[in-house]
């Protein structure tokens, strides 16, 4: 499908909110992006009828691309005329700091130079011969900044998905960069994959917060600013991307067949202003969890791990934007297809998301599948608004994941007043109790719905 067919199917088919987004985030995704009627009054209608459903474009940033900037430009200043949040996703600045010259490869014993060649297409070299690329990059951001400036935009939300570039230590990193004099000069400890990472993700974190978060505050202080997969936790990640394999030797949490990575503190020390997790239905992640016949749970249990995780640990004070998929994500060309999560099961699963701390969603699909995506995300986030005083002032009180399908608690927690939501993947049709807030909870099984328990109806724990 087109951007322009996207588009217009979206608004076709999907219909306006029932309850007032206000200043609740909308959602955003990487096919609403790039597109609006050539016609400025069109273009206009366009963007209201997307904000009517809950939906927010961004404008695709491409440095040195005339054409495109301009487009950038003119959605950018048609948001801002309608008052709509200003959002460019700003990837393109962003890449990239290995760009194949030699002067980035890892250097060998007997001094010739050589690339990681095991994260596709890219040359991945030395992640210590990086500093002079920083001005380069700078210089990419500086270039649309500057055109906004001048254009008297002001951005709201800036979002990167920088992802194959820059010290990244999965794959064959870790014995690539023990073959390189350079590394292994600065990592007197190579081969401990804790000191490794470490070192790396120190190089990654100093490279987006020099060449992009404080670039881009320099220009717009205010800014939401993000990365995909940035946001803070608790030291493991739960995930792996399409492109990351976990290599021999490297240390590891064992969950049936899962394997869980120890992961660095990254957000922080990069500077981002709101927190980006991914929480996606990768293809392998239904076969880690062959102990239980639920197809549903053993989708449900990963994702809501990831959820929480980022949920648990990210300040209220932190925008936390949480990056959705429902269709089976990235299933290799000949792999054998295995059981999709249910609708049911999906949507159950972004309501537990929001009672668990995230603030707004986001979405990547290929484009034949934006519209039910967004449809699915669309009647949550409206189902939600219906409750919209516990959204951002609401805290999350329910961490639990249960280790075996059952039943699944969340809630936010508004003065005496909790949002729950209580999801079974049993049959059990009994009454359930939390503690929260000092308090016994009894929480009656409602399929489908939100309850609203006053906490001081609660007895009190001893």
């Amino acid at each position: 499908m087109s951007p322009e067919n996207i588009i217009i199917e979206l608004i076709e088919k999907i219909p306006p909110l029932q309850h007032p987004r206000q200043d609740a985030l909308p959602i955003r995704g990487s096919r609403l992006e790039g597109w609006l009627p050539d016609d400025d009054d069109e273009a206009r209608q366009v963007l209201r009828d997307l904000d009517a459903r809950g939906l927010a474009m961004c404008s695709r940033i491409a440095p040195g691309d005339e054409e495109q900037m301009a487009e950038a430009i003119r959605m950018s200043r048609l948001q801002q005329e309608l008052g709509l949040e200003v959002g460019v996703h700003a990837s393109r600045a962003m890449y990239g700091f290995f760009n194949g010259d030699e002067s980035t490869a890892h250097v060998a014993a007997d001094g010739s130079l050589f690339f990681d060649d095991t994260f596709g297409s890219r040359k991945m070299g030395c992640p210590f011969r990086l500093d002079h690329r920083k001005d380069d990059i700078k210089q990419q951001f500086r270039s649309f900044l500057d055109a906004y400036q001048e254009a008297g935009i002001e951005i709201d939300f800036l979002y990167l998905d920088w992802e194959i570039d820059g010290p990244i230590e999965w794959n064959g990193a870790w014995e690539h960069s023990k073959r390189c004099t350079v590394c292994r000069e600065h990592i007197p400890d190579i081969d401990n994959f804790d000191a490794f990472q470490t070192a790396l993700r120190e190089i990654r974190c100093d490279l987006q917060r020099e060449c992009c978060v404080e670039v881009v505050q320099q220009y717009y202080p205010e800014a939401l600013i993000g990365n995909y997969s940035v946001y803070p936790h608790n030291g493991i990640r739960y995930w792996y991307d399409y492109y990351e394999k976990l290599p021999p030797g490297a240390p590891f949490i064992q969950d049936q067949r899962a394997k869980y990575r120890p992961w660095y503190h990254e957000f922080g020390p990069a500077g981002y202003t709101f927190a980006n997790p991914v929480v996606y239905t990768w293809y392998a992640t239904w076969s880690w969890y062959p102990e239980w016949d639920n197809d549903d749970y053993r989708w449900f249990y990963n994702l809501l791990k990831v959820g929480t995780n980022a949920g648990q640990h990210t300040p209220q004070t932190v925008p936390l934007i949480t990056w959705v998929h429902w269709h089976t994500t990235a299933p290799p060309a000949d792999a054998e297809p295995v059981p999709q999560m249910s609708e049911w099961a999906y949507q159950e699963l972004l309501w537990h998301l929001y009672l668990r701390g995230s603030d707004g969603l986001m979405m990547w699909c290929r484009p034949e599948e934006t519209t039910k995506e967004i449809a699915l995300m669309q009647e949550v986030l409206d189902g939600m608004l219906e409750y919209r005083g516990f959204i951002g002032d609401g805290k999350p009180v329910v961490f639990h994941v249960p280790n075996d399908p059952g039943t699944v608690v969340s809630a936010l927690q508004r003065g005496d007043r909790l949002l729950v939501r209580r999801t079974d993947f049993t049959d059990n049709p009994a009454p359930v109790e939390r503690r929260i807030a000092g308090r016994r909870v009894t929480i009656p099984r409602a399929d489908g719905q939100c309850q609203i328990i006053d906490l001081t109806t609660c007895p009190p724990i001893d």
